[in-house]
């Protein structure tokens, strides 16, 4: 709601009514006589002596005491030092009693008003200064004016600039200047310009207000340019209030030539010893990704503040040395600077990127002892650090104690929820959301969908992308990208395409999304068409790009075609391949077979192998049953990972491959020593608003003798058509038994319920947790052909479209 501010006359009503106000004629204004022994009294000596409000306090009742109150000296001196104290409540006291208000009196009230009230007790004020006939004056305007750019209000702000023009300030240079930088905190950088334009006269505090105002509304190219017309006419140069506003313009463009520009005229005009140019010189190298120069200037700095500290750390953070930030963190500390809120969130995204839970916790107990625990900001932060380093149980209690939740508390949450797996909390979470009528953003959407993704139900992916379109986040770049991404990972990866195609503006991300989308789902060939046809366009592939394209060849079996790849990686992008990539080279060689040049490749690393390049060994070596090389690899991963159980089990079947039985028991016993327990196969199939679950042998399903007799059939009808039990995995047992424990596996219940629970061509979709084991792969083809259906497996790697007693894999997974 707008307040009033049309001038007023004496006969109108004031917009509320006086605040006790005694008549005052119009000639009060004239200069009051003070008899000079007022000026002498002791007291009046020791209120021109103090400097706080404590000092104020023991001055005061001598003032009483002596009579003095009613002195106007006084009554303008208390009014003044109130009101520089802060105390505004007493300020207006002693004005309200005052029989002589004089125009200074009212000048000295609106200013602290405007310093330590609301912008509409202000506004009310000034409609009072007006209605008692008291003649604004300058510096008024400048006040209310910093007030409403403050509060970013510009409707009450041109309410002042209206006034301030019929007072005739239109052509003063400090008002006009305030009017310049009113429109430019609003956003109106445009208005801003007008009015700057129109000036008569400008000097360097206008000129730096319009920079100011065009790099604060991210027009960070005009900022620079001004900076330039600035200097060439020739009226001004660049101050440090100039430098410190068009730094972070070179930052927000990613300028580095000119910020090293900037830094030069900084350096000639000996500004480098201004601790806020130095600290803004910091920050803009960091956001650059120039963090050694950064660094170099930090340490250079004579003194230094907590901004200065705050820049290096997120500085550090920012480009993902994340030990040297935290490094940085601890040393702040230990010179004794106390961190504030931006300290403590950078200092905690450190700690989220790096996994480092015990510093994390460290830091938790610092915002304790900060008293900063009420800091949305700064809890939000928490949540995330805890999500990151997977403990979403604290995150989950931090986000419930939390009052005032913001929209990035929800996101925050949410996300951590889809990060570590907990689904089904996320999705949760969104709904109570909904319910309690937050209006969610991009974020909050990326993050739902990223919950869905991992859910892989597909009637769960179209009432989402559904919600999406209804609250028109279907045109944002992520959310249609994690839409993408979503589809392909529920099995629809044709329809991921179709939101692909449509797109008008696509993100490396976007294809990142895509490539893997069809790589995953056994489509190499046209991961490797999209893959170039990305290389022909205007966005540059990236890191995960070559990622995603060379696993998109390990399953399809294209070697030479992912060997290119990770060459040209290096030669014609400049990208270091990571550990994953060396992972996926491994993967593509010995998956297709060449076991020893997989291995004479892992020796050929310039780095040290991690446990994803052996465990890709391994599996190598499980799939063509090469025991000598994958005991090797084995070894590895051991010596790296002595519990991780997964490499255990792979270990021990493919000695169950190779029917070395004595060396199976051997690894389970190790299994049994160190408490190690293989994960259960467990499948899920969505049916009707609800997800069913089975695991290997259960008959915990209320269907189950159903389910069973209906395998038994089904059995029968795919070994007529040529389906054959491979049982060269379960040892120990009769002939019948093992049959039997295959008929078991939770993948064959799984699709019996679905069969069973579905009208005939209904594509039934099933995940599993574990990767599909070659016997129900094969069973899986048969029952394809003979059920005349389409089965979509996703396992814990990949996809398997089964139609028509075929794989998508070509038996190559």
């Amino acid at each position: 709601m707008s307040f009033p501010l049309l001038a007023r006359s004496t006969t109108s009503p004031p917009p509320q009514p006086p605040l006790a106000a005694s008549p005052r004629p119009p000639s009060l204004s004239q200069r009051v006589h003070i008899p000079s022994h007022i000026y002498k009294h002791p007291t009046a000596i020791l209120l021109e002596l103090s400097n706080s409000m404590k000092d104020l306090h023991q001055i005061l009742p001598h003032i009483i005491k002596n009579g003095l109150y009613k002195e106007h000296l006084f009554e303008t001196k208390l009014i003044s030092l109130f009101t520089k104290y802060g105390s505004l409540n007493d300020a207006t006291k002693v004005f309200d009693f005052a029989k002589l208000k004089v125009d200074p009196m009212y000048h000295t009230i609106l200013k602290g008003h405007t310093h330590h009230s609301n912008l509409d007790t202000s506004l009310a004020f000034y409609s009072r200064l007006r209605y008692d006939n008291v003649t604004p004056v300058i510096y008024n305007f400048s006040y209310l004016l910093k007030a409403c750019a403050d509060n970013c209000d510009v409707i009450k702000g041109k309410q002042v600039h209206a006034q301030l023009i019929v007072h005739g300030f239109k052509d003063n240079l400090f008002a006009m200047t305030s009017v310049v930088n009113l429109y430019a905190k609003c956003g109106l950088v445009g208005d801003a310009y007008k009015m700057f334009d129109r000036m008569p006269e400008r000097d360097l505090v206008c000129w730096n207000t319009v920079i100011s105002g065009y790099a604060q509304n991210g027009m960070a190219n005009r900022a620079l340019e001004l900076v330039l017309r600035m200097q060439e006419e020739g009226c001004n140069r660049p101050d440090s209030v100039t430098v410190v506003s068009i730094l972070p313009a070179c930052a927000a463009i990613g300028s580095l030539q000119m910020g090293k520009s900037v830094h030069g005229y900084v350096i000639r005009n000996g500004l480098e010893s201004l601790v806020n140019v130095s600290t803004s010189l910091v920050d803009m190298y960091a956001k650059c990704g120039s963090v050694g120069t950064a660094r170099l200037v930090f340490d250079e700095m004579g003194s230094k503040t907590v901004v200065s500290w705050n820049a290096m750390i997120d500085g550090y953070a920012r480009n993902g040395y994340y030990d040297e930030a935290l490094i940085i963190f601890q040393r702040m500390l230990d010179e004794g600077f106390k961190p504030t809120n931006v300290t403590i969130m950078s200092t905690l995204h450190a700690c989220a990127e790096s996994r480092n839970l015990e510093l994390g916790q460290f830091v938790h107990k610092l915002v304790n002892q900060l008293g900063l625990g009420s800091n949305i900001a700064v809890v939000n932060s928490l949540i995330s650090m805890y999500c990151k380093c997977q403990r979403v149980d604290i995150a989950a209690e931090l986000f419930e104690k939390l009052k005032g939740k913001t929209l990035v508390s929800w996101n925050a949450m949410m996300l951590g929820y889809a990060q570590n797996g907990c689904v089904m909390d996320a999705i949760a979470l969104f709904c109570k959301m909904h319910l309690q009528n937050i209006k969610p953003d991009s974020f909050t959407m990326v993050s739902v969908v990223t919950a869905l993704a991992e859910l892989s139900v597909l009637r769960q992916a179209k009432w989402i992308h559904g919600f999406a379109i209804r609250t028109c986040l279907n045109k944002n770049v992520f959310v249609v990208t994690a839409l993408v991404d979503m589809y392909a990972k529920c099995g629809a990866v044709h329809t991921a395409r179709k939101i692909f195609d449509v797109m008008d503006d696509r993100h490396v991300t976007t294809w990142n999304a895509m490539i893997d989308g069809y790589g995953t789902h056994g489509f190499g060939k046209e991961a490797i068409e999209l893959f170039e046809e990305m290389q022909k366009g205007h966005v540059e592939p990236n890191d995960i790009t070559f990622l995603c394209v060379i696993s998109a060849c390990s399953h399809s079996g294209f070697v030479e075609k992912g060997r290119n790849y990770f060459m040209i990686m290096r030669e014609e992008y400049n990208l270091e391949p990571l550990m994953d990539h060396y992972g996926a080279m491994v993967d593509l060689i010995g998956r297709a077979g060449r076991l020893s040049e997989a291995w004479n490749f892992i020796d050929s690393m310039p780095v040290r192998p991690g446990l994803n390049v052996y465990g890709a060994m391994l599996g190598a070596c499980k799939i063509h049953k090469n025991v000598d090389l994958g005991e090797k690899a084995a070894d590895k991963l051991f010596e790296l990972d002595p519990d991780d159980g997964g490499y255990h089990v792979l270990l021990a079947n493919m000695y169950a491959t190779a029917s070395m039985w004595h060396k199976v028991a051997k690894v389970r016993t190790m299994m049994e020593r160190k408490g190690i327990q293989k994960t259960p196969g467990c499948s899920l199939v969505d049916l009707r608003n609800e997800v069913h679950t089975f695991y290997s042998g259960s008959t915990s399903h209320p269907q189950s003798v159903k389910i069973y007799a209906y395998l038994e059939k089904l059995l029968d009808r795919i070994k007529a058509a040529g389906y054959v039990p491979d049982t060269d995995s379960i040892h120990d047992v009769e002939d019948d038994v093992q049959e039997q424990l295959l008929k078991s596996h939770s993948e064959k219940l799984a699709i019996s319920f679905g069969l069973l629970n579905t009208r005939v061509g209904t594509t039934i979709h099933i995940r599993k947790n574990l990767r599909v084991c070659g016997d129900c792969h094969s069973a899986t083809k048969y029952i394809s052909l003979v059920m005349k259906r389409e089965i979509i497996v996703r396992d814990m790697h990949r996809f398997h479209h089964f139609k028509d007693g075929v794989c998508s894999c070509g038996d190559y997974w």
